[in-house]
């Protein structure tokens, strides 16, 4: 629960490099991620390029903080050949949720930005990125060395509980 309690979206980073075989666990973390009758419909972009992280903004209005995060995992769905293709959108969800949490384990910074269903932001990606038509990005995930410190928040509201009915 420290973990998930703790976890906060990181917007500002160091500068310092995060490290290939930290974004592989992260990738892996990602991996691990429940996928609806398994199909695990993800699949993953990694940016490293400056360039390329310096062109995000341009596509997505609230990733300021892309040109100087360390790496950037896209989380895509693959709808090709899907058993349950309405289930994509929860498979990547999913493994989102992963990543953040995974990096806030790691000592990291991550921020989760939003990118389907907003159809501009998913061309914006899908042009920069050269994402094939059944390729769809959900999610944009900054990662770097935080340099900025947020306080745990106790979201839990009990009013927003209901038992049996509502």
């Amino acid at each position: 629960m420290s973990i998930i309690s703790s976890r906060r979206s990181v917007r500002k980073y160091t500068g310092e490099r995060v490290t290939d075989d930290q974004v592989t666990e992260l990738l892996k973390a990602a991996m691990s991620a429940p996928s609806a009758a398994n199909q695990q419909s993800w699949c993953f972009v990694v940016i490293r390029s400056q360039e390329v992280l310096d062109r995000i903004p341009s596509v997505h209005p609230y990733a300021a903080m892309t040109p100087s995060a360390s790496a950037v995992i896209v989380v895509c769905g693959d709808v090709a050949d899907l058993k349950f293709k309405e289930y994509w959108v929860q498979d990547c969800s999913a493994a989102t949720e992963n990543v953040l949490l995974a990096a806030h384990e790691m000592g990291l910074g991550a921020v989760w930005l939003g990118v389907h269903p907003t159809e501009e932001r998913v061309e914006g990606i899908r042009q920069l990125l050269g994402l094939p038509d059944h390729i769809i990005p959900l999610s944009l995930i900054p990662v770097g060395h935080p340099a900025e410190e947020h306080p745990a928040a106790d979201r839990f509201d009990a009013g927003r509980v209901h038992c049996d009915h509502w």
